[in-house]
């Protein structure tokens, strides 16, 4: 078997940065420790409930659904197409299962009844409940030590993540006039 030997690593121990990351890289150069901490915050992050919702035989789309259905009560299905970025054969089985086990309603509108109103029932809250819960553990734990500013820096960084135009967007979709308020 060849060997394989990678031009680039990562960098060697006595070149780490502050804290054990590596220094800012020059332009042009890869980022490998922010994208590798990354893989692993988020592996670990959906994990905790990816364990809970193998119980139910449900996955990530799944989690994604109920999270935003439980948060947005009323939302439209239209809207939560633009929110998750799938296309509605991708979401049909994903919410067909999820109505058909009692863990979301869907509703006609009031002014339109071609649309379709998503609203979790209290079994649905239940499960998002638990798995909220397992991720505000984990994030509760990571920020454990870190200051109030240095919580407003990771808000500022995550929130930059998102393509630059999506976070208005996204709102839009989701609240429509701007009246709808996330539940708590």
């Amino acid at each position: 078997m060849t060997d394989i030997n990678f031009s680039k690593g990562p960098a060697p121990p006595d070149s780490q940065g502050a804290a054990g990351t590596s220094p800012a890289p020059r332009s042009g150069e890869m980022r490998w420790d922010i994208i590798e901490l990354l893989f692993f915050a988020y592996r670990d992050f959906v994990g905790d409930a990816d364990h809970e919702l193998e119980a139910f035989g449900f996955g990530r789309a799944h989690h994604r659904v109920m999270h935003f259905v439980y948060r947005y009560p009323g939302l439209k299905v239209a809207a939560l197409l633009d929110v998750l970025r799938i296309t509605k054969q991708s979401l049909g089985r994903v919410l067909k299962q999820l109505l058909d086990e009692g863990y979301i309603v869907q509703k006609t509108g009031n002014n339109d009844r071609r649309q379709r109103l998503l609203y979790a029932t209290p079994k649905g809250e239940a499960l998002v409940a638990k798995l909220a819960g397992l991720q505000t553990d984990r994030i509760t734990r990571a920020l454990r030590d870190i200051n109030p500013e240095g919580v407003a820096v990771i808000s500022q960084f995550l929130r930059a993540m998102i393509d630059r135009d999506d976070p208005d967007k996204v709102l839009e979709a989701i609240f429509g006039t701007g009246s709808k308020k996330p539940r708590e």
